[in-house]
């Protein structure tokens, strides 16, 4: 094929002939001109559009690969289509402006919008092919390389997960060692996990941070694997000295966790140093209060205290679960965060809580 002026023909690679070119012109000359000579030149799917009001609505049901754009047009110039195009323009789409203006500013000014190359009046079919041509090799090109960086991004994505996945479950086995020491099931940490998930699902947390509570919550008293049994499995009720040495476990549950770019494990890491922390203030390690004390420990530590009230421990005896939630309720703004404490009685008596089986 060649232009009138017997310019040669322009080949097109094969990849490129089945992409979407659209001309936006208001003159049906100039429309049926270029598409002509892009046809004629090997392209396949050439689209045309003669008022630049409907360009959006056009982008939005069929999104070509390539956008010829006249400069001046009424209702909307060339540069006021490519503002009104901006949300709609991947970063590198290709915009070749179409223009007899060869001011500077002109070009500047469609440039700075988003216009990738221009093309002169009178139209010179072989230039007009070479400057498509080049754009659209550059484009697959481009996306080519998006595509291949999003595979490894995939990539990565997933040995993060798998990693974070070993990193908790070593740490989930580590918190459950400590807990057989003192429950012959090994199950609290389950069931505690559980009830956090149920009362912050209640609370009206989004699902992402109730399923990272559900698995961070397992891991809030990993730090007792740093109690000696003779205290941690006493019966009876501890010195001044021996209860220094438990509330240490907060301590050594963080530094356990703590440094991990694991947003779970972190998570899990403010859990283990705030969940025996108390709404007045009163608590430890760090006597914080109210809202000072996260969210995830402050819901934790209602879970905690109902099964630790409902199951037995070498301290102390069992009592039903209503006694247990009759004792918590009593803590309602001392102990424990009235919403907290709130959401967790109407659970309670809604029979939400009856379960004793992990979840998830």
């Amino acid at each position: 094929m060649h232009d009138p002026a017997g310019a040669p023909a322009v080949p097109v690679p094969p990849e490129l002939t089945s992409m979407r070119l659209l001309v936006v012109d208001d003159e049906e000359a100039n429309l049926a001109l270029l598409r002509g000579m892009l046809v004629r030149g090997g392209y396949r799917h050439v689209d045309v559009l003669d008022d630049p009001r409907r360009i959006e609505e056009r982008f939005r049901a069929a999104p070509p690969d390539l956008l010829l754009l006249d400069y001046r047009m009424p209702y909307r110039s060339g540069l006021e289509v490519l503002e009104a195009l901006g949300p709609l323009l991947p970063e590198g789409f290709p915009v070749v402006m179409v223009t007899a203006d060869d001011r500077p500013e002109v070009r500047h000014a469609a440039l700075a919008r988003g216009a990738r190359d221009f093309v002169g009046k009178p139209f010179q079919a072989v230039e007009v092919l070479l400057r498509v041509r080049n754009l659209l090799e550059a484009w697959v090109a481009r996306r080519g390389l998006l595509d291949e960086n999003e595979v490894l991004e995939a990539h990565v994505r997933a040995r993060t997960a798998d990693l974070e996945r070993t990193q908790v479950e070593m740490l989930v086995r580590l918190a459950r060692a400590a807990e057989y020491r003192d429950d012959a099931t090994g199950e609290h940490v389950w069931r505690v996990a559980r009830t956090c998930a149920l009362i912050a699902t209640a609370l009206g947390e989004p699902p992402n941070r109730v399923e990272a509570l559900l698995r961070a919550a397992r891991l809030h008293d990993v730090g007792k694997i740093g109690i000696p049994d003779g205290i941690l499995l006493k019966p009876g009720r501890l010195t001044a000295a021996e209860f220094d040495v438990v509330k240490g476990h907060c301590q050594v549950g963080y530094d356990l966790l703590s440094g991990s770019r694991s947003p779970l494990v972190q998570l899990a890491a403010e859990i283990a140093l705030a969940h025996h922390e108390r709404w007045d203030g009163q608590g430890y390690p760090r006597a914080l209060s109210g809202r000072a004390i996260p969210l995830a420990a402050r819901v934790l530590s209602v879970a905690d205290a109902f099964d630790a009230l409902t199951h037995d421990r070498a301290h102390a005896r069992a009592v039903s679960p209503e006694a247990a939630v009759a004792e918590i309720e009593r803590g309602r703004g001392s102990q424990f965060d009235p919403a907290v404490v709130d959401a967790f009685v109407g659970l309670f008596e809604a029979g939400e809580l009856a379960g004793d089986g992990p979840l998830g």
